[in-house]
């Protein structure tokens, strides 16, 4: 068999659990909040027809051991679902990678309805 593919160290997925579908269309900002090699960047995305975004980052980015955010920008579209809106327009997910950890893959999925979420590590 192939080897798999390499992938973004970094990835994301939105599930509207309101309709038990992807959310598409979401814009999120991937954000580093304080690293060990100080750097600073943000890159940005919009979920696919499948609710994900898989290419964040380039597949051989190197993680530096620290702090990193993740929003997610819901306003528009739980205002195009619902009609009126959410409760949480933004909801910002900080994380932390270990340094024993930094050679690992993290899914950071976002489960969204109108009043509430959740998240979780995946893998």
């Amino acid at each position: 068999p192939a080897p798999p593919a390499k992938r973004s160290p970094i990835t994301t997925h939105v599930l509207d659990t309101t309709r038990g579908r992807p959310a598409e269309n979401i814009p999120i900002v991937l954000e580093t909040v304080a690293v060990a090699d100080g750097s600073s960047w943000s890159v940005s995305g919009l979920t696919d027809a499948d609710g994900r975004i898989g290419n964040l980052l380039p597949p051989d980015h190197v993680l530096q051991p620290g702090h990193y955010c993740i929003t997610f920008d819901c306003d528009q579209y739980l205002r195009s679902t619902t009609g009126v809106g959410g409760f949480y327009p933004r909801v910002p997910i900080h994380f932390t990678v270990k340094p024993s950890q930094v050679k690992e893959h993290y899914h950071v999925p976002l489960l969204l309805n109108p009043y509430g979420y959740g998240t979780y590590r995946g893998s």
